[in-house]
């Protein structure tokens, strides 16, 4: 098979595709994904294909019972999609936006991630959940949130943020046939990135961090669209005489913990970069590792670049000094290196 430069967005689309003609028990549920109650299939009227058209196609494609749109009401679709693993589906639910969370929490929190767990793991619980995160698409604090971390904490549930195009396709695949519950973050600002992705259908494991770039000065372990501005922030250091390596951790419960102590092993610097709240989200959790388990390796206190502790504001001059944005990165990045 071979490579095409797709979207991000058409990448997760024709996982999506794959994964539904290679197993009849794979349907998706969600608001407005086959575009509206009543449309007319035949006509192509699925093309909304949920807000970022993520979808478009795949109602006409498999029909309406496999494509299924839902009320708003996602407490209710999320039950039927765990009552719907349980007994030997593999559904694909969508929550809008992460920000949504709450009204489908509990389904979450107590009934996927505790199944397999309470039932002596005689019960698979084989469910894929999709939503969207991220700042500065101008959506204002209810649609804008990066919400890893309440779902990474959970244990019972798998957590995965792609970075890439390629990595969107992969690791959706392995979701899919995960007989564990899974989190699959899609950030809406990258949904339009570009890479070369492979045609066949070719899972990537889980708990696999990619190095994204190598370098022997500073370690950067950067979260989705974090990574983007990690490599700017490298390139500009590059310039500056600064060696730095960007790991991309691709998902979190599993996390790839041995890739990110050996890198630290290697520069004795770690900045950690996350667009969500500085308390308790995975920058957090992936310096007290570090902090833990690489302490003898460090040369320097371990730094964080993220969002502050406020909503997302919908000011756009406002937003954008809430992003880690590169200069942030370089400017903690010359601090480590005592470079100013």
């Amino acid at each position: 098979m071979s490579e095409r430069l797709l979207t991000i967005k058409d990448a997760i689309n024709e996982a999506l595709a794959q994964a539904m003609e290679a197993d009849p028990t794979v349907f998706m549920m969600g608001e407005d994904i086959a575009g509206g109650a009543g449309r007319d299939e035949s006509g192509g009227m699925d093309a909304w294909g949920g807000p970022f058209g993520v979808t478009q196609g795949l109602a006409t494609r498999f029909g309406r019972d496999r494509v299924r749109d839902t009320t708003i009401a996602e407490a209710g679709f999320f039950g039927a999609a765990v009552g719907a693993a349980v007994t030997g589906m593999r559904p694909i639910v969508e929550l809008m936006y992460v920000d949504f969370a709450g009204v489908a929490y509990d389904q979450m929190l107590n009934q996927a991630a505790k199944m397999r767990y309470m039932f002596g793991g005689t019960q698979k619980v084989p469910m894929v959940m999709r939503t969207v995160v991220g700042a500065g698409f101008r959506a204002a604090a209810e649609h804008s949130q990066t919400l890893y971390s309440l779902f990474t904490h959970v244990p019972g549930l798998k957590t995965v943020a792609p970075s890439t195009a390629a990595d969107a396709k992969g690791l959706l695949l392995t979701a899919i046939q995960d007989d564990d519950p899974v989190v699959f973050f899609e950030h809406k600002r990258m949904y339009m990135q570009t890479s070369h992705v492979d045609e066949a259908p070719t899972p990537i494991p889980f708990g696999q961090a990619r190095l994204r770039r190598e370098g022997t000065d500073l370690t950067i372990v950067a979260i989705q669209r974090g990574v983007q501005f990690a490599l700017e922030a490298a390139e500009v250091l590059a310039q500056q005489g600064a060696s730095v390596e960007v790991i991309d951790p691709r998902t979190y419960s599993p996390l790839d913990k041995a890739s990110i102590l050996a890198s630290v092993e290697k520069t004795g610097r770690l900045l950690v970069v996350d667009e969500s709240y500085p308390r308790c989200n995975l920058a957090t959790d992936i310096a007290a590792i570090v902090a833990d388990e690489g302490f003898d390796a460090l040369r320097g206190p371990i730094r964080r670049v993220t969002a502050p502790h406020t909503p997302v504001p919908f000011s756009p001059p406002l937003e954008d000094a809430y992003l880690p944005l590169p200069p942030r990165i370089v400017a903690e990045a010359h601090r480590l290196l005592d470079r100013g």
